[in-house]
């Protein structure tokens, strides 16, 4: 009962820890207008996000090889809810842009730590708590497009403040439930990142290949769909629903993967999932008319959003107890980095004369050929599985 309280608690933190992360791409059209600054820059502001989520999963990765991994879960409570603060009171780009990279850094050493402690927590049904705990992160998602409409009409910074409280007040609480659950000792053999990382390399690469490059496209997706959908003639309060459906469709998505990767093979799950986001995609370029753009918002926020519990059951189930945080770390923060520049690429791209439905097109077929090579090297027994 102790550890469900617990998982009760980690799932209110990652509301906020991924509020946090989102928060940022309903805002842009604020930022643009009220700091007078471009696509490119609004894209970068989103990417520092991102970056900030990979920045501390290394060097968190590396305390996890000398601390509890509940310490740094309610150390990135405290990050998010002092950078949230501060970001509220951003009044120039630059100090706007610090506060998302450190609201970002928070996520990102919460991740590396919670993680695998949950796959601890539940050894048995590692798949199934991924999923309940990834819907709680996508409940976040769905939030954030409302969050700022309630607030943007007053001041914006009030929807970071109400992250930045939140927050706190979930560490406390986390940080009781802590101390009543007795934690695993899975981890204690684990004492070596770099040991770590080198021992399982074949599972990190395999893992960045499978899910990599989707999700490389889904950033610059996701952080301009509401632009995107703007350009293809929805009002602005249309557009704002798309990209509501889009995170709403991806909350029974974490859980339906979560269950479906405890009971069937990963690499063929994996590459299923890609090759539906890509196909969604190419779809979505194609429609025309409100009615099909929601059918196909919901369905790519399904399957895109299927792949991250997918990825971190294939990858903890993985690895073993000795190496499991220090190798996921490596993993979770080389994902993230590679993940992170998709806004600030896609952002470039729109400002340098290229169209929405040109770069759509273009990845989605990117996408398909580095699913087609895998699923070559997955049919020659080249990847784990």
């Amino acid at each position: 009962m102790s550890r469900r309280r617990l998982l009760g608690s980690l799932c209110g933190l990652v509301f906020f820890l991924n509020l946090a992360r989102v928060v940022f791409a309903p805002l842009l059209n604020v930022f643009i207008a009220e700091f007078g600054i471009g696509e490119a820059t609004a894209g970068l502001i989103v990417t520092l996000t991102w970056l900030g989520s990979a920045s501390l999963r290394l060097p968190a990765g590396w305390l996890l090889t000398r601390v509890p991994r509940h310490y740094l879960v309610l150390v990135s409570g405290g990050i998010l809810a002092a950078s949230a603060a501060l970001t509220g009171g951003a009044v120039t780009v630059p100090q706007l842009m610090v506060g998302a990279f450190f609201m970002g850094a928070a996520s990102g050493a919460y991740f590396v730590a919670a993680n695998p402690l949950l796959s601890e927590l539940f050894p048995s049904r590692v798949g199934r708590v991924m999923g309940i705990h990834g819907g709680a992160t996508q409940l976040a998602a769905v939030a954030a497009a409302p969050l700022v409409a309630v607030w943007v009409g007053i001041d914006w910074r009030y929807a970071i403040w109400t992250i930045a409280v939140g927050a706190a007040v979930v560490t406390v609480y986390t940080a009781i439930q802590a101390r009543a659950t007795e934690m695993p000792a899975a981890g204690a053999a684990d004492r070596s990142l770099i040991a770590g990382a080198r021992s399982e390399w074949r599972i990190i690469l395999a893992a960045l290949g499978l899910a990599g490059v989707a999700v490389f496209v889904w950033q610059g997706v996701f952080n301009f769909y509401e632009l995107y959908m703007r350009s293809r003639g929805l009002s602005p309060a249309a557009a704002s629903t798309m990209l509501t459906i889009v995170f709403a469709a991806g909350v029974p998505a974490f859980v339906v993967a979560g269950e479906v990767v405890d009971r069937l093979p990963s690499v063929p799950m994996l590459l299923g999932i890609g090759g539906a986001f890509a196909a969604s995609l190419l779809a979505l370029v194609a429609a025309d008319g409100l009615l099909a753009f929601a059918v196909i918002s919901a369905a790519i926020g399904f399957v895109i959003h299927a792949i991250f519990p997918a990825t971190d059951a294939y990858v903890l189930t993985a690895l073993p107890d000795s190496t499991r945080g220090s190798a996921y770390a490596v993993f979770s923060s080389i994902w993230m980095l590679s993940q992170s520049v998709g806004s600030a690429v896609l952002g470039s791209l729109i400002e340098r004369g290229y169209t929405y439905d040109a770069v759509f097109v273009t990845a989605a077929i990117g996408l398909l050929v580095t699913l087609s090579v895998l699923a070559g090297l997955a049919r020659a027994g080249r990847l784990p599985s």
